[in-house]
This record gives structure tokens, sequence and C-alpha cells, in this order.
């Protein structure tokens, strides 16, 4: 299966926030221009290796809309790749980095999809964010996107202290856009967030999953993954690629990729040092990934979707006979409410979303113990 589709990462941030693990940095003489010569050799060596046309390109970071034009049209001029008919080509963006000229750049550039890290639209809670923008400048980004014809994908922050989860999702679903990815407050060690000793409400954070689902979906935007709603055929094509565990490419410092390797049965990762490392020339680190190790994770990411997974198609690609191994717990979870089987295709419940932790962790059980 060859991979078509690209994730670049773009670690370039005009301010870092307080709960950010991200691999990102603020600007430093000569850094952007080092960072795009870099990515142009990485990305030609990658080419001649994988020279598919590509069905998804995603433009992540950081913030690549905080790159200049010129250096926004450098970076797209990198990419040696031709894309396939219909390609999705998706970039994230900071509402305060979007106006009307940047955006008539990003069409012609071929962009497509905008993915616009709005939080919130409530002013007290950007504050406590960090965020540089405020609800006016959010809104303004939003309006300006839609009017220029891109796709757009909302981030919303969900249980934040100081925050009406309600009146940030009616405000979301008002806006008409198609696509809706809603998160909780992660704390990562070593954050601000972290050293201050923000704390996030498990109730709060339960609470806000139930509304968004209720408010989203009266507007028409349905839960099709476990924090993300889409209108239909809205639904982020790259990351299904993700979720779907496909095979992904990637260029950038901490860029991840998920190749097949050689032979049948098994996949492997690769991923990139951080910024310092990767421009002068360190090689990504290697992963093999067995055939068991990758029926768990396809059955990790598959059952965030409300498609769920087909043991099927996992069967095909990793040689194993995973549905004599899973039936007996696929089975008890269904008649808990957790799971509907069709087949041998296995399909998270509303209730079985909620409790996926637990869902997966029994599965995993069911495998480990049929491979000792």
């Amino acid at each position: 299966m060859a991979a078509t589709s690209l994730y670049v990462h773009v670690p370039f941030c005009p301010t870092l926030c307080p709960y950010c693990d991200f691999h990102v940095v603020r600007r430093s003489t000569g850094w952007v221009e080092a960072y795009l010569k870099r990515l142009k050799e990485e990305a030609e060596a990658l080419h001649a290796r994988h020279p598919h046309p590509l069905r998804t390109l995603y433009l992540g970071g950081g913030t690549p809309s905080y790159l200049r034009d010129r250096e926004l049209v450098a970076l797209f001029q990198a990419l040696p790749w031709p894309l396939a008919e219909g390609a999705e080509v998706t970039l994230e963006a900071n509402p305060g980095t979007l106006n009307r000229a940047r955006l008539r750049l990003l069409k012609d550039l071929g962009v497509n999809r905008l993915s616009l890290g709005v939080q919130s639209f409530q002013d007290p809670v950007l504050r406590f964010l960090g965020r540089a923008h405020g609800r006016k400048g959010a809104l303004r980004a939003v309006e300006m996107a839609l009017e220029a014809g891109f796709r757009v994908s909302l981030d919303l922050i969900l249980g934040l202290p100081l925050q009406d989860v309600a009146e940030d999702l009616k405000e979301a679903a008002s806006l008409g856009v198609g696509h809706v990815s809603a998160y909780t407050l992660q704390v990562e060690p070593g954050t601000p967030f972290a050293l201050l000793g923000v704390a996030v409400d498990p109730e709060k954070e339960a609470e806000s999953f139930l509304l968004a689902e209720e408010v989203l979906g009266e507007a028409g935007l349905f839960r099709y993954e476990v924090s993300n709603f889409a209108r239909k055929g809205e639904e982020a094509r790259h990351n299904l690629v993700y979720w779907r565990n496909g095979f992904w490419l990637a260029l950038g410092p901490a860029a991840t990729a998920h190749l097949k390797a050689e032979g049948p049965l098994y996949a492997r990762r690769t991923t990139n040092p951080p910024l310092p490392r990767w421009l002068a020339g360190e090689p990504p680190q290697e992963e093999a990934i067995p055939p068991l190790e990758h029926a768990k994770e396809s059955l990790m990411l598959g059952l965030r979707l409300r498609e769920g997974v087909d043991l099927g198609e996992v069967e095909a690609r990793t040689g194993l006979s995973l549905w004599s191994r899973l039936e007996a717990q696929a089975r008890a979870l269904a008649e808990e409410g957790l799971l509907t089987l069709e087949g041998r295709s296995l399909r998270p419940t509303p209730q079985g979303l909620a409790l996926l932790h637990r869902v997966v962790l029994r599965l995993w059980e069911g495998l480990e113990a049929e491979a000792g």
C-alpha cells in the first residue's frame, strides 16, 4: 500500500501557549531560512523513494500561517509531489495571522481546507489560554475564510475554567463551518500550566462532550470520531488516514511517519529529531511495528471512529486471526452496550465512546492472552 498522505511540520509560533507540549519554537534569526533549505533537501530525498501523487497534504505545527508570504511560497515550492485530483490540502492557522490577502495567497498555493485554532470565543478564556486573538478576531477570521471558499474546521477546547461551554458550542454551530474539533485541556508535564497546578475537572469534561454532541448535532455536525464533528462529506480526510491506521509520509522536525515495511506483515514508524538536530541532518529514529502491535494500534485508533474497525481488513494487513482471539470479548462488550457487531466489524456505541479506554483495554487483553 503506497503512502499517499504527507504531513509537514512547521514548528514556528508567534507565542508559546502555556498548555502546549508540541515541538514549537519562536522565530530566531536565520532559523526559518535554514528550515526551508533543509525541508527542500528532505522532501527531494523522500520523493525519490515515494513519488506517488498525494491524496492529502497537511501542514501543521506550530503555526504554518505565521510564515511570511515569501516563506509560504518557498515551503510549497519545496514539495515536489503532484496532487491527485480532488486532493485535500489542509493548513493550520491562527485567527490573528489571517487577512484577505493571505487567504488569496493560500488559495493560489492550493490550500483548500483551513484548521483554525480558535479554542474559544470568550475573551477571558482566551486570555487564560494565552492566545493572541480575541473573540472579534476569531469571528472575523472564520467569516473571511468561508467567504474565500475554504472548507473550515474549528478547534475548540472544552471544560475550561471561566468557560461557558454551551456558549462556545452554540457560537461554533452558528457560523456555518463544516467541521469542529472539540478537545478537553490536557495538562502535560513540563508545561507552564502543569507548573501552575492547573487541573481539569473530569465531570465537567464528560458533560462538555455530551453537550457538544447535542448542540453540534442539532446544527448538522455529527460526531464521527471521539473529538471530531462534521457535516456529511466534511470529515477530515487526512486525519482519517491516522485513525484508520493507514500509511503516511512526514517532513520536518519531530515529524512522525507511518510506513509499510519490507515484507507483508508489519509496518514501521520513523520520527525526526527536534529542530536543531534536524537542521544538522540527524536521521530519524526508526521503529519496527510487529503484526500484533499493528493490530492493537488499529483497534485503539479505529474505535475512536463511529464507523469502527473492520477486523477482516486488519487481519489482511497483519496475517493474524483476530476474530478468533477477540470474539468472546467483543460479544461481551456488545452485551454490555459498549459495542455493536456487524460481521467482523466492531463499532462503538455512544456509551462505548464515553468508556473507550475500558473497551480498548478489554480487547487488548484478549489479544495478549491469546498471544501469550
